[in-house]
């Protein structure tokens, strides 16, 4: 069986941060993405999730991230937020009650 994802990646860039360290961030759990500026923000697209679901396991938050992607479903597809600055080394912190970063 083949399984096809579309992941689309936004990151807001705010004045006091420098826009290559947030893609940076992005493309620490999502390395496929090729992050593109506008309006504001950082985008990209990938298409595997291999290296941020290796980080899940290696940090053991298999039940959190379940929990939250539950949570966060509509329909076929779900979303979350992540924090930038764990994001910029690799590691995988959902931000779970004030806005996210990723």
């Amino acid at each position: 069986m083949i399984y096809s994802i579309d992941v689309e990646i936004t990151a807001p860039v705010y004045y006091t941060e420098v826009t290559d360290r947030v893609a940076d961030a992005m493309t620490a759990l999502f390395p496929a993405g090729e992050p593109a500026y506008e309006h504001g923000e950082l985008r990209a697209t990938v298409h595997d999730l291999d290296r941020f679901s290796e980080q899940l396991h290696r940090q053991e938050i298999l039940d959190t991230a379940r929990g939250i992607f539950f949570d966060n479903r509509r329909g076929g597809s779900f979303s979350f937020r992540l924090k930038k600055g764990a994001a910029l080394h690799g590691l995988v912190n959902f931000a779970v009650e004030d806005p996210g970063e990723l």
